[in-house]
């Protein structure tokens, strides 16, 4: 062999074992490319809580942080509000057996705003952010509770950070994010907001950044009919809960990372600004930025729940000039989306409309309702979209432009709000009280799934969502209704939500 078929051989090689290694991590929120996307196969369509479940396990006290894989190891985040504690938990994925679970961080107390009594804590949890792990180390942020390092193998603590405080009111959920040197976190209060970035190897700072964004608070109020806030959530409109995103333009690096009524991108080595949008009214950013088709995919939520495709080549502010389209047609408040060549797919969070756009011009191709609350986002795995709901549910449909069918809706004793992980030939989902590792041709026995232990509040919760509905023609739908209209006039809903939600709680009280 000469040495240039040597080395195309080698190359092959290495890019083979370069998917191999891949294959076995999902080492960030929503994995390695941080898209949602796993290039994992042989993963089951259809499952419960005994057919193709290799494993389940109940974990302690309350965590929507997703679950992050390193070979063999699943990381998840827990926080106590009883004990004030803050943990990381390792388990085998082969075994499920339990290898660490360590205390991170004492809580410090927290202030609580009597405004948001709404919000918290059932709109967050404790230990929101997700991980990231690499060979060596794991990053665990609490937001403002602290970041730290942890050596992978030992648990041992290399660094952390408990200096870096906001107030948020409902708590934090931006998951950090690496690279060969540096973490990258956003943090986005009521009364502050900076970006900063981390030396990976002793937690010192290597820059930080002012984010605040100047907007007129009671003109943006009055274009959405609402008039001026009387009372309740102080300074709202400033928070966001993103996890930012790392891509390449024309060979330089861009950190895409959402702020409150702004989209930012940021030169990760300096931290200058390179460009941003601004959207008065679309604060609690809470979706995971994806870069496709030389677009930047973004959502907003607050008030104008806006779907934006950006390019991301400008300088300044380009509102005007990048956004290659908008549509703020039943786009969703939590979830990230999926991009698949020139098809995006997302479902809204609340009543479980799944929708195709025209990644290239948003131009929706079909919408069909799931049904049920989806905090969680979804994953495309195996060739198929995999969507996971409050109510326990899981749907698998495949990536068509054509509208397809629903090729399962799994019913689990469960509530999802952590996005799946997935790695070789597994999926690990994260419910409200349990990690459950799915995978083809393995089953729990009767005796495993009777033994189940839930959380009496959990348990109780679950009840209630599965309940028998209501007749559609009882009070309570007249009550929704009412609500709803409320919410339209307060700018919370869109009309066209509004209608959505009624539509679905009408159309389970009818079944």
């Amino acid at each position: 062999m000469n040495c240039k078929s040597l080395f195309i051989a080698l190359l092959g090689t290495c890019s083979l074992a370069a998917d191999v290694f891949a294959s076995d991590h999902w080492n960030q929120f929503r994995g390695p490319r941080g898209d949602g996307v796993a290039d994992s196969s042989n993963l089951p369509t259809e499952f419960d809580e005994s057919t193709n479940i290799r494993w389940k396990i109940p974990i302690a006290g309350s965590g929507w942080s997703s679950p992050v894989i390193w070979g063999n190891e699943v990381w998840v985040t827990s926080g106590d509000d009883a004990k004030k504690e803050l943990r990381a938990i390792c388990v085998d994925i082969e075994t499920g057996n339990v290898k660490h679970d360590l205390k991170v961080f004492d809580m410090v107390e927290r202030e609580l705003d009597p405004e948001y009594v709404y919000d918290s804590p059932h709109l967050n949890s404790p230990a929101t952010p997700t991980a990231v792990v690499e060979q060596d180390r794991i990053y665990i942020s609490f937001g403002s509770q602290g970041i730290a390092c942890l050596d992978r193998v030992t648990g041992e603590v290399v660094w952390q950070r408990r200096d870096l405080r906001i107030y948020q009111p409902v708590r934090q959920g931006s998951s950090p994010i690496v690279d060969n040197e540096k973490l990258y976190v956003a943090f986005d209060g009521t009364d502050q907001q900076f970006f900063i970035a981390l030396n990976k190897a002793d937690g010192t700072t290597s820059w930080k950044v002012n984010r605040q964004v100047e907007t007129d608070w009671a003109q943006t109020l009055r274009g959405s009919g609402i008039g001026s806030v009387k009372s309740g959530k102080p300074n709202d409109n400033r928070k966001s809960f993103a996890t930012a995103t790392m891509i390449k333009v024309n060979g330089a690096r861009q950190l895409i990372a959402p702020a409150a009524e702004a989209i930012i991108s940021y030169d990760p080595d300096n931290g200058n600004e390179l460009w941003r949008t601004v959207h008065p009214g679309g604060f609690n950013v809470a979706a995971r930025p994806i870069f496709a088709n030389n677009l930047v995919y973004v959502f907003t939520s607050g008030l104008n729940h806006f779907l934006m495709g950006i390019r991301p080549d400008g300088n300044g502010e380009v509102t005007d000039s990048h956004v290659e389209w908008l549509t703020s047609k039943s786009t969703p408040n939590i979830p990230s989306p999926i991009v698949k060549d020139d098809l995006l797919f997302m479902v809204t969070d609340k009543g479980g409309i799944a929708r195709c756009l025209d990644a290239t011009t948003g131009e929706e191709i079909w919408k069909k309702r799931l049904g049920g609350d989806h905090w969680a986002s979804p994953v495309l795995a195996d060739g198929k979209l995999y969507f996971c709901s409050k109510q326990g549910e899981v749907f698998v449909m495949e990536p068509l432009r054509d509208s397809p069918e629903v090729l399962a809706a799994n019913e689990m004793n469960a509530s999802f709000i952590a996005s799946p992980a997935v790695a070789g030939d597994a999926m690990i989902l994260r419910s409200t009280t349990h990690l459950y590792c799915v995978a083809q041709g393995y089953r729990r026995t009767p005796e495993q799934v009777a033994a189940d232990v839930y959380p009496e509040q959990n348990l109780a919760r679950a009840m209630k969502s599965k309940a028998p509905k209501t007749n559609p023609q009882s009070g309570n739908l007249a009550k929704l209704s009412s609500q709803l209209r409320e919410m339209v006039k307060a700018g919370v809903l869109t009309r066209e939500d509004a209608i959505e939600l009624y539509q679905t709680a009408a159309g389970k009280a009818g079944k």
